[in-house]
């Protein structure tokens, strides 16, 4: 359910240029094209990961909530991201198949398959494309071939791209030099230390399981490649938006950036304008954090959003705890921060079922609650600005029936916290190691409330011990309402 054409301009912040910036379509007739860095599938998302695609998927809701027509593609690197940032080592495919014991095609439709899963839960909106870079091998291999003469060198190892050839290399990142953190490692050979592995060899007497036959020799291409080939096939360049995760900024990106220019002829004589990227505006959003710093799976413990579920939590909760933050602040993930982002939950989904139980009345106008959730989501999509907004619709008495119902709907739109379906009973996720079911749970609690009115208190006592012994939270007085909760 769309607002057409809301009143409030909206404003995104333009990593490259470091400030906000009025947004406009590059190509109007065309409608908005975004492309987001996808997941790279060796392993299950990780709750940082995942904080990307909630980004994304503001930004997707608030375009077409606006009335922009949107194509936006998500890829899904399956083959060409190493173990690290460098040109050398494993391909994580290939490192997570040996261990695993399996094929590098069979981990990466397990792990698709979970990301897709966790998109779903999370009430994120699948993407119009979601391609595998596996299937644009031969694409990439003609976009090497159509830059290699100009832009790239060979060695032994493959084929590198000439940093220097390309104008203002790595002004997405502020100009690090190239002792800055992360760069990428050396390898014997390059002409520079910034310079990139387009194509990499399979080493003599190896054999991957993912590698293609080039002109450069067999061998998988690099990370940077499979998205400037991507993003150019499914939305050609130059497109609106590009986003990724604040670590895209540094380096991925900054390649990503450098592959466009060299493909679309910058500083030559060339139509494209020197400062052509392929984007026109680059979008980051932050790290989750924990206690320790960035959120990453070696950190263990509640590291995924299906753990979080295992521990009872709804994956809306990750979802508001997402949005409490703006996305581009650092966001610590705690225990306390997620529990109170539960209650959160609670509270809208209490209020938006009393507000679904009143359809019918009459009265209110809930126009200005409107106007201050368009003005919030077009300040860069101010998200924590606009959750107060909401609670305070949701509690406005004066008002009743369809136009309070219109209203929610369109915070929905924005927000995606599924609050004109979503109801309490949905809220009682059972843990994975819960001792007893939730029908045990209710039935027990009903006999306590016949102990209780019958002042049976030692009996009401007994049951309530017998709860607790089992990982149940009797709520008693909940201003909420609620019963119980499993305790995590």
């Amino acid at each position: 359910m769309a607002r057409r054409m809301t009143a409030a301009p909206l404003t995104l912040y333009n990593s490259l240029t470091r400030s906000l910036e009025p947004f406009a379509p590059v190509d109007p007739a065309r409608g908005v094209r975004v492309y987001s860095c996808g997941p790279t599938v060796y392993s299950d998302p990780h709750l940082g990961n995942l904080r990307a695609y909630v980004f994304t998927d503001t930004l997707s809701r608030v375009l077409r909530w606006k009335g922009y027509p949107l194509t936006h593609v998500v890829n899904i690197t399956d083959v060409g991201h190493l173990t690290s940032d460098a040109d050398a080592g494993e391909d994580k495919m290939e490192a997570a198949a040996k261990k695993r014991g399996l094929s590098a095609w069979d981990i990466s439709r397990h792990y698709a398959d979970i990301f897709r899963r966790n998109l779903r839960d999370l009430n994120i909106r699948t993407p119009d494309h979601m391609p595998l870079a596996t299937d644009y091998v031969p694409a990439m291999i003609e976009f090497a071939r159509g830059i290699a003469d100009k832009h790239c060198y060979r060695l032994d190892s493959g084929l590198y791209f000439d940093s220097s050839t390309v104008p203002d290399y790595g002004r997405l990142s502020g100009g690090q030099d190239d002792a800055g953190e992360g760069r990428i490692d050396s390898v014997a050979g390059k002409r520079h230390p910034q310079d990139f592995a387009i194509w990499r060899n399979t080493p003599p007497g190896e054999t991957r399981q993912m590698e293609w036959d080039s002109p450069w020799g067999r061998g998988a291409p690099g990370w940077h490649l499979e998205c400037s080939v991507m993003s150019a096939q499914l939305l050609s360049l130059p497109f609106d938006i590009h986003t990724g995760g604040i670590d895209h900024r540094e380096i991925h990106h900054v390649n990503e950036i450098a592959q466009n220019q060299a493909h679309c002829g910058c500083g030559e004589a060339h139509p494209v304008a020197a400062d052509f990227t392929g984007a026109n505006i680059w979008m980051h959003n932050n790290f989750l954090v924990d206690r320790g710093g960035k959120m990453s799976k070696s950190k263990g413990g509640i590291a995924t959003l299906d753990a979080l579920v295992a521990k009872g939590v709804h994956p809306l909760a990750y979802r508001l705890m997402c949005l409490s933050a703006h996305y581009r602040s650092e966001l610590e993930f705690s225990g306390e921060n997620l529990l109170a982002a539960l209650v959160r939950l609670r509270r809208l989904v209490l209020a938006a079922e009393k507000f679904r139980a009143a359809e019918g009345k009459s009265g209110g106008d809930a126009g200005s609650y409107l106007d201050r959730l368009d003005a919030a989501m077009s300040d860069d999509l101010n998200t924590p600005r606009a959750l107060p907004v909401l609670e305070e619709l949701l509690a406005d008495k004066r008002l009743d029936g369809d136009a309070r119902l219109m209203a929610l709907a369109q915070f929905d739109a924005a927000l995606g916290l599924d609050l004109m379906a979503l109801t309490r009973a949905d809220l009682r996720v059972r843990p994975a190691d819960a001792l007893v079911s939730e029908a045990e749970i209710e039935a027990r609690l009903a006999q306590r409330r016949e102990a209780r009115a019958a002042k049976d208190f030692a009996r009401s006592d007994a049951i309530r011990d017998e709860l607790t012994g089992a990982g149940v939270e009797v709520m008693d007085g909940d201003p909420l309402g609620w019963d119980w909760r499993i305790e995590l």
